[in-house]
């Protein structure tokens, strides 16, 4: 592919990306809004949040059996759209279950997004810049974290919390519009996927070790986070006594930071490997942890725990992924990263629902609602985030290890790669 129409192409993968990511990204933030207005606990956010994953891990799964036999471009273009519609569901919600309802149709669409998504950048780009590539698509998080949360929790200061929902949902559409138009027709794994069954497919992808030990990094690294990420907002606000008006501005700080990094750790990724970034931001996101949720070290500014904690997660997500790319072949390609989608989902899930278990809120119990309305908007402290931060930890250790064990293997196996017709 000419370097021009690469670029292009990546440019819309990121846009792509920045949806997908704002869409998940900016319903924890919103929590302590909706929870004060539909009068949910806050100690359910991470089943709101589970939801979603828990259903992109479904449709993870699900597509896994047959994403390989289409083009790349509609199926993108069909998820964007299924994306959107969810998305535009949640603004309509009434409570609790219709709110779930509308995640997990947005979930659905939003996993095998992006599945596909990953397929056509490896499909595209060669392993030796693949990790720069990756990093600029990753740059989504980092924008989606200076631009859009803030923006989102901006709108729901103006208009509402259903606002953000309405403008995200529209940005979908658009995603959907630009995929279909702007990515080229990737046909060239078909016939090489159709060659062999789809169980014998599967068979051979998940008997492999290094395809294993890859799903296990995901699972671990995906648990270790959700069983903080839903409850960040409600934490800074409840038991930091962080002010709402300036939540924006934290998001603000963190995704600046992201945004400057990012592209760098997928440099360091192509010249260092993965496992030594993997390390350096797993004992960065350990250290956050312990000062930011354990021992709450009350010297140290809030914004520096969560441009620490943001940062950390861009090492680490960069180095991962870009690893997991290479270790499917061309024709199992889509099929890899949508397993690979539901295992994400699936651990983000099993991370959120447990720590909703797990937590309660000092003035009204563990199933407390939130009662942010008639407390001049005081958000109720959360109870047992050091305990959930502890899980985090303990779920984060090992993944230096496999990830080198993972890519030692994909060293050992790796071969020509086949040329992906434009």
């Amino acid at each position: 592919m000419a370097p021009e129409r690469e670029r292009k192409l990546i440019f819309v993968l990121a846009v792509v990306q920045f949806v997908n990511i704002l869409d998940f990204m900016m319903v924890m933030p919103l929590g302590p809004d909706f929870a004060c207005d539909l009068g949910i606990p806050l100690s359910s956010l991470g089943i709101i949040g589970g939801s979603y994953t828990a259903s992109a891990a479904l449709s993870g799964f699900a597509c896994a059996f047959f994403l390989d036999r289409f083009d790349r471009r509609p199926a993108l273009a069909l998820s964007l759209l299924g994306l959107a519609v969810g998305t535009f569901a949640g603004g309509m919600s009434t409570g609790l279950y219709t709110l779930v309802g509308s995640r997990v149709l947005a979930g659905a669409f939003g996993g095998p997004a992006t599945a596909v998504a990953m397929s056509i950048l490896a499909d595209v780009i060669p392993a030796d810049r693949r990790g720069r590539a990756l990093g600029t698509v990753m740059m989504a998080f980092a924008v989606a974290s200076v631009l859009g949360v803030p923006a989102g929790l901006e709108l729901a200061h103006l208009g509402g919390w259903h606002l953000p929902f309405v403008v995200v949902g529209g940005l979908g559409l658009l995603a959907a519009v630009l995929a279909f138009t702007l990515v080229p027709s990737l046909t060239g794994h078909i016939v090489r996927s159709q060659t062999e069954s789809v169980l014998a497919s599967f068979r051979h992808l998940l008997t492999r070790r290094t395809t294993q030990l890859s799903y296990l990094g995901t699972a671990i690294s995906s648990f270790g986070l959700f069983v903080l990420i839903p409850n960040l907002a409600a934490f800074t606000q409840g038991n930091l006594g962080y002010p709402r008006q300036r939540l924006g501005l934290l998001y603000l700080l963190g995704g600046i930071a992201s945004f400057a990094t990012t592209r760098t750790f997928g440099r360091f990724v192509d010249r260092y490997g993965s496992f030594r970034v993997t390390l350096a931001g797993t004992v960065l996101t350990i250290v956050v942890i312990l000062a930011g949720f354990v021992f709450v070290w009350r010297w140290v500014p809030v914004e520096v725990i969560f441009v620490g904690f943001m940062v950390a997660n861009s090492l680490r997500n960069v180095s991962v992924q870009t690893l997991s790319t290479k270790v499917p072949t061309v024709p199992e390609r889509a099929r890899f990263m949508s397993l690979q989608s539901m295992t994400q989902h699936m651990f983000c899930a099993l991370g959120a629902f447990a720590s909703s278990e797990m937590l309660g809120t000092a003035s009204e119990g563990a199933r407390g609602a939130a009662r942010c309305g008639e407390d001049s908007g005081v958000v109720p402290a959360l109870i047992g985030m050091e305990w959930v931060a502890w899980i985090s930890i303990a779920s984060m250790v090992l993944l230096p290890w496999i990830v080198r064990d993972v890519e030692r293997r994909v060293t050992l196996e790796a071969k020509p790669a086949v040329p992906v017709p434009d």
